[in-house]
């Protein structure tokens, strides 16, 4: 297992484990970060991270991003 930040841009893995405060797993869960869900990597910039999860794009930052553990 390893935190989603260290997904390279392109490469598809599974959600094992979402971290965090109950608020933060709830939020990453309302966005569709739930273990056994692919996620593809798809950018980083500006300390966000673009990913493509459940055929969404979705935004999140780096803090929350190592939180989830792929």
């Amino acid at each position: 297992m390893m935190p989603l930040t260290l997904l390279a841009p392109g490469n598809v893995a599974t959600v094992r484990k979402v971290g965090g405060l109950e608020d933060t797993k709830r939020f990453l869960e309302n966005l569709g970060f739930t273990e056994g869900a692919e996620v593809t990597a798809v950018s980083t910039m500006n300390g966000n991270m673009i990913v493509k999860i459940r055929d969404a794009r979705v935004a999140i930052n780096m803090d929350m991003a190592k939180k989830i553990m792929v």
